[in-house]
């Protein structure tokens, strides 16, 4: 099977983005997994050469000839950002713009089928906005640029334990009135088709309770009894593996033992904190529910250890390898969906 044709964008510059791109390049294994396409301005990727001491070999390329020639990288430059208007371990709006550019240009290579999936390395939210970022976060800007009108949210995976989640980036307080049984049947959808996508014929899922103790009979509210219960048998008479509401507290326990894939959560940080907690180095984010695999490590762009050259690449690599299986296994399971 022929490798999978990706785009690697740096993030936000000031950040430890460019110093991951160095460090995963730098390991000749990468080009062996991927045709790589790097999209960026060539003083961002020096910068992260500078700071971590990795360097890798680029070659400038035309991405509508056939750019996987190029190798061992092909690199498409552009022209974001001044390196004087890096602030390395600083929030500035050039950085955001920068980042804001790159992504679009990859999109754009999406669209037209240059390239299969895309890996990016951390984005700063703040810089983004300062950019113009009109969308909540990254996701969001995505799928609208890429036309996409269904049901979207971010997947995490750590280890082969997935989460996806009924709620995201939402107040804590508004989570209770935001849970719905459509909002979770969307998410047991989402991470059951992206699985299949990933390899796993049939996906085995559980899912979160809201409350303590799974609401203790009604005890401590009703949401699992009125919503989450009614979602879980309606995907469940759909013939999904699927079962719940577990207890968040030990559902974590049962995918740490491999009796299942996937936990679908309730809210952000149910799920956030359990799989940081058993590996935040590495932790992947998948943009669940776009039309091409999109991946990104799990972290942020650390800009208490920014130009150390310092940053720990494992998650990079996992967002790497991640990217490379789904972007394989979309080509096989191409029109394969459980909606």
């Amino acid at each position: 099977m022929r490798k999978p044709k990706l785009a690697l964008i740096p993030g936000d510059p000031s950040g430890i983005g460019p110093e991951l791109v160095a460090k995963l390049l730098s390991n000749p294994e990468s080009a062996e997994k991927a045709d790589i396409l790097v999209i960026g301005d060539s003083h961002v990727f020096e910068l992260g050469e500078e700071q971590s001491g990795a360097a890798f070999a680029k070659v400038a390329c035309d991405p509508t000839s056939d750019w996987t020639r190029a190798g061992p990288y092909a690199w498409y430059e552009t022209d974001t950002i001044d390196r004087d208007d890096i602030a390395v371990a600083r929030v500035r709006r050039a950085s955001g713009a920068c980042a804001l550019n790159c992504l679009s240009t990859a999109l754009d290579f999406l669209k037209d089928g240059i390239v299969e999936g895309l890996l990016f390395a951390p984005f700063n939210k703040e810089a983004l906005h300062l950019a113009g970022l009109g969308h909540n976060d990254e996701l969001h800007f995505i799928a609208d640029y890429l036309g996409v009108e269904n049901y979207i949210s971010e997947v995490n995976a750590m280890d082969g334990i997935w989460t996806s989640r009924a709620t995201s980036h939402i107040a804590l307080r508004d989570v209770a009135d935001t849970v719905s049984e459509d909002r979770i049947c969307e998410a047991v959808l989402l991470i059951h088709d992206l699985l299949r996508r990933s390899g796993i014929k049939r996906p085995r899922i559980s899912v979160a309770a809201l409350n303590p103790h799974a609401g203790d009979g009604g005890n401590f509210g009703r949401e699992e009894i009125e919503v989450i219960r009614p979602a879980v048998e309606k995907m469940a008479a759909r013939q999904l593996a699927v079962d719940g509401p577990w207890p968040s507290d030990t559902v974590f326990l049962k995918a740490k033992a491999g009796e299942i894939d996937a936990v679908v959560t309730m809210y952000h940080d149910q799920g956030q904190i359990a799989l940081k907690l058993m590996g935040f180095d590495r932790g992947v984010s998948v943009l669940g529910g776009l039309p091409v695999p999109v991946a990104t490590p799990a972290h942020g762009t650390a800009f208490d250890i920014a130009g150390k050259g310092v940053a720990d690449v494992k998650a990079m690599c996992a967002a790497f390898g991640t990217v490379c299986e789904m972007a394989g296994n979309w080509r096989k399971a191409d029109g394969v969906t459980t909606r």
